[in-house]
């Protein structure tokens, strides 16, 4: 424990972030970092529980309050060997995860809780400005050659790891850089993609290779791959996104959220946001752009707010957010207790730079023009009800239908499950009743003889820190599959060690 009255003497504290006026003209990371006399204070409020609820929370069991320990004390090298050992990425998750193990920290019942998020960004940042972030190479290669398919943070993580236990690996990516959604998908005003850049450049110095503008099922045989590789890691995400058919669905003006969001991101890289249409389907057939137009933006969660934020630096005329939900509790109420995840009202860094948001409301119809242009979105206003022995449901309240301008719709309603066109009707691997790759998380194996899945194909939509624990538990298996034994860590080992 740092400082045994840290806890008392500071408050949480966040980095300084650039006015809102200055941050929308570009779309670059627009938060600072901690002074080191800052830094010191945050780490310092961690009072080394004796039962530290923030290792459960975290879905990689994070070992946080010896990491925050290091950091009081200003020693780097052990804060990043402690970080690294149980998180491949930490330049990612501390960027972009919802930080699931702050809502678990025990200092949260009556105080702030550790601003672990950011203090895990600094570790990483820090080791690398210090040079202590180095290639793993194996000391001994296997002969064991790995396929990885999609190089999302599941198939990063397990690449990593599975090369690190000796194999030969190799990564399939559709897209022309790897990354999946955290490429082509989270906005460069939240992650850099330079920061991506430099992890992959130390996983090729690994002797990971990688192989782009490779859509297996597509223009890469899956038979190949199979007589190629002695095992296959299926980590290509949940990428079928959920629509909203209703009336006027057909209009122009009316585009996957993540299909916009894709597109800006290859323009912010200098890449054409049309590209690779020949090979991959999950992809608009126009370019999209919200300026000048009034946009609605339907579905409330993390990927609504990024639209939320690329619109405004597209320089849109209004921008609205749609939730079917009610508006939530600004504070936990009794039926949302520490430590669950705190069900509570959220203000992203998007939603501050300007939105109007809609609670308890429903899309009812896209209204066009007459050259078939998307004008207007019919809507109504939602009321929730608890019946006794239902779930809550929703009734339309009568005579608030009303129409709201619209150019620009855009659906962030989430993804169903993973695309079965291609590669997994051609493998003919089985499917779970929601539609995603059936493979049980003690094994995660799928009903093919050496085929494998982890990550969001096998869970469903999930988060970042999910998907590389998911990457790194699938190694361990696979890497079982191999060698009849693995020296690789699990998660349940890391925790028992740092209880």
């Amino acid at each position: 424990m740092g400082k045994i009255t840290g806890f008392l003497e500071f408050t949480r504290e966040l980095p300084k972030k650039k006015s809102v006026e200055e941050r929308v003209k570009d779309y670059k990371e627009f938060e600072s970092l901690y002074s080191d006399k800052t830094l010191n204070e945050q780490a310092a409020r961690c009072m080394n529980c004796g039962v530290p609820f923030c290792h459960s929370g975290c879905p990689l069991g994070n070992v946080i309050p010896e990491f925050n320990d290091a950091v009081y004390r200003k020693e780097w090298k052990e804060a990043y060997e402690i970080l690294s050992s149980t998180n491949n990425f930490p330049e990612f998750t501390g960027r972009i995860c919802p930080a699931p193990c702050e809502s678990a920290c025990v200092l949260g019942i009556n105080q702030p809780p550790i601003a672990i998020e950011e203090i895990e960004k600094h570790i990483i940042e820090k080791a690398f400005e210090l040079d202590l972030v180095k290639p793993r190479t194996a000391i001994v290669r296997t002969g064991k050659k790995v396929a990885v398919i999609g190089s999302g943070p599941a198939g990063l993580a397990a690449a990593a790891q599975l090369n690190e236990a000796g194999h030969l690996v190799t990564v399939f990516e559709r897209d022309d850089a790897a990354g999946g959604l955290l490429r082509y998908g989270i906005p460069d005003f939240k992650l850099e993609k330079h920061v991506i850049d430099r992890r992959i450049a130390l996983m090729v110095q690994e002797g990971i290779k990688f192989r782009y503008n490779a859509n297996v099922g597509v223009n890469v045989k899956m038979n190949d791959i199979l007589r190629e590789f002695n095992a296959v890691v299926l980590s290509g995400g949940a990428n079928h996104p959920i629509d909203l058919p209703i009336r006027g669905r057909e209009l122009k003006g009316i585009h996957y959220a993540m299909h916009y969001l894709k597109q800006q991101n290859k323009r912010n890289a200098s890449k054409d946001p049309l590209a690779l249409k020949n090979i991959e389907s999950n992809i608009a057939d126009e370019e999209i752009l919200a300026t000048d137009k009034n946009v609605i933006i339907i579905g409330g969660g993390d990927t609504g707010s990024d639209c939320v934020g690329t619109a405004n630096r597209q320089n849109a005329k209004s921008v609205r957010l749609f939730a079917r939900a009610p508006l939530p509790p600004e504070d936990r109420d009794e039926y949302n207790p520490w430590p669950l995840y705190p069900m509570v009202l959220r203000t992203s860094s998007s939603h501050e730079e300007g939105v109007e948001r809609h609670w308890a409301i429903g899309t009812k119809e896209f209204l066009g023009d007459e050259n078939g242009n998307l004008r207007a979105i019919k809507v109504v206003d939602l009321e929730w009800k608890i019946e006794k022995g239902k779930r809550i449901q929703y009734y339309e309240v009568p005579d608030t239908e009303r129409e709201l301008p619209c150019e620009l719709a855009l659906l962030a309603i989430g993804f169903a499950h993973p695309e079965h066109s291609g590669l997994l009707e051609d493998l003919g691997v089985e499917l779970d009743t929601k539609g995603n790759v059936r493979a049980t998380e003690q094994s995660y194996r799928t009903n093919i003889s050496k085929v494998f899945s982890c990550g969001d194909m096998r869970r469903g939509q999930s988060l970042v820190v999910w998907a590389i624990s998911e990457g790194r538990e699938c190694a361990r298996k696979v890497d079982e599959f191999l060698m009849n034994y693995s020296l690789l860590e699990s998660k349940d080992e890391n925790l028992m060690i740092a209880n």
